[in-house]
């Protein structure tokens, strides 16, 4: 049965460049942020306007408009994720139907909020991207239009990388080179070749609807 890996990792921890390496070895990769920018583009405008109206510009929501809206009441933040995350967990099983229909042996979904969601009741195995905080730091700050304060107002809405790393199943090591990383992602898929999965057999009783 398919194993689901849920990849995931603070910012600037290296999360992105390892789930491509994934998608180089065939494994399909269900980015979360990426559905939430097609949201923010279709199915989800409308629910949005009608608790943001200030926020949509083209038929579609200015996410610059929607962070300082955010900004002014922790509370909205709530009203956000209640509309958007159900829409997104949503095209997240369809993805892994599909996966599963190709005959898939692995799937990754690549879940920033991982813990913090409670997303990992809908994984097998879940592996953490962490680098030194130093490193993590100099590689957000280079960012254009980053600054330590938005940085640090982003670190205060996840989980600490201690704590991620606590919680994995797997940790890998992005502080490193590159390549030293991938090589580290090679031999934990081969490490988990033959490993059975759960959470599809969970999908078809219903668990997750």
């Amino acid at each position: 049965m398919m194993l689901v890996i849920g990849l995931t990792g603070s910012i600037g921890m290296g999360k992105s460049t390892a789930a491509k390496h994934f998608v180089s070895r065939g494994i399909a990769v269900f980015d979360a942020d990426a559905e939430v920018h097609r949201l923010y583009e279709g199915e989800a405008v409308s629910a949005i306007a009608a608790t943001f109206p200030s926020v949509v510009t083209g038929g579609k929501i200015d996410r610059t408009l929607l962070a300082r809206e955010l900004a002014t009441s922790p509370s909205k933040l709530k009203q956000l994720e209640a509309i958007v995350h159900p829409m997104v967990v949503k095209a997240e099983l369809d993805f892994l139907r599909q996966q599963e229909a190709k005959g898939a042996k692995f799937t990754v979904l690549e879940i920033p909020l991982l813990f913090e969601t409670g997303a990992e009741k809908r994984v097998d195995v879940s592996i953490v991207v962490s680098a030194p905080e130093e490193m993590q730091r100099a590689r957000v700050l280079a960012r254009p239009s980053m600054t330590a304060v938005k940085l640090d107002q982003l670190l205060k809405r996840q989980l600490p990388d201690s704590e991620k790393r606590a919680r994995a199943d797997y940790v890998v090591d992005s502080g490193k080179s590159i390549a030293d990383m991938e090589a580290e992602i090679d031999r934990l898929v081969e490490s988990l070749d033959g490993k059975q999965g759960h959470v599809m057999e969970q999908l078809r009783r219903g668990d997750f609807n």
